[in-house]
């Protein structure tokens, strides 16, 4: 593994996501900054207009920006791969995820509804998902237009477009990170119950426990090859699970107490993660 530091002490890495311009884009939760970091480890550094703002979750746009979460002050910020910023008022988005479309989809943590902004920009408009106090948190978009939505206080998956939801088998799962995976699936994690799980486009849940049940599992993403990589958060450890779901593989971080958080497949083929602590690593996976 190789480390990087990004930021300043205490400026948290949390999200991160790769850009159009085969560059890193990191988030850094605690000082309202966005971080672009080269694959040889060169970091610029943005401040956001409100250094309180809270940016979490950051993805590629269709319209080679990226797009991130300003969960403190309810905004989703824009910036393009030279740095320009600007950004449109949102409550409380958390999770964001684009579809085939190029509209914009975000939760809405702290009640229970999605917004969904229309492709090239307009009004963001709230769809209710129909729970309670089920706390929507990360979002993922199939390219079959599916949008998959984690309910971590609901215990459950949401088919935003159908729309559906459905209860995971294990009580207290509550799952956080998804992706969709190319064959129409989602893989989640639970990080009440230190599983990862697979969804299919009817509903159908396979749950797989890690190893350390107590490892909390908080982000994922898809690999290429149909599998996914994951950051256990508290066993301080990557994780990548097969695609039939039959290998669980874990490697531990270099350092104690690096608090993983979001994670990203690099344009190098690699793995880059996001640690709270202030560093991103980058991990070749020896067994590919």
């Amino acid at each position: 593994m190789q480390e990087f530091t990004v930021g300043e002490a205490g400026d948290g890495p949390y999200g991160i996501t790769t850009g159009p311009d085969g560059n890193l884009w990191c988030t850094l939760v605690h000082a309202g900054r966005i971080a672009r970091l080269t694959p040889a480890g060169d970091v610029t550094l943005f401040d956001l207009d409100n250094r309180a703002a809270g940016p979490s979750v950051i993805v590629a746009g269709p319209d080679g920006a990226l797009w991130f979460a300003r969960f403190q002050d309810g905004r989703i910020g824009r910036i393009t791969v030279d740095g320009e910023l600007s950004s449109v008022a949102v409550p409380s988005p958390y999770g964001l995820a684009f579809t085939p479309d190029g509209a914009l989809w975000s939760t809405e943590l702290n009640a229970d509804r999605v917004w969904r902004t229309p492709p090239g920009g307009g009004d963001p408009a709230p769809l209710d998902l129909g729970t309670s106090a089920a706390m929507p948190s990360m979002l993922a978009a199939g390219a079959d237009g599916a949008v998959w939505c984690t309910l971590n206080q609901g215990n459950a998956i949401a088919r935003v477009d159908a729309p559906a939801v459905f209860a995971l088998p294990t009580p207290g799962a509550a799952p956080v990170g998804i992706d969709a995976a190319p064959d129409g699936t989602a893989w989640f994690v639970e990080i009440g119950a230190g599983q990862v799980g697979r969804i299919t486009p009817g509903g159908h849940i396979e749950e797989y426990p890690l190893a350390d049940r107590a490892a909390r599992p908080h982000a994922i993403v898809a690999d290429p090859a149909g599998g996914c990589w994951f950051t256990e958060w508290a066993g301080n450890r990557l994780g990548h699970i097969s695609a039939d779901g039959t290998a669980i593989r874990s490697f531990d971080l270099p350092a104690p107490g690096s608090e993983p958080h979001g994670l990203t497949i690099g344009p190098d083929g690699a793995v880059w993660v996001a640690l709270e602590v202030g560093r991103v690593i980058r991990f070749s996976d020896p067994g590919a």
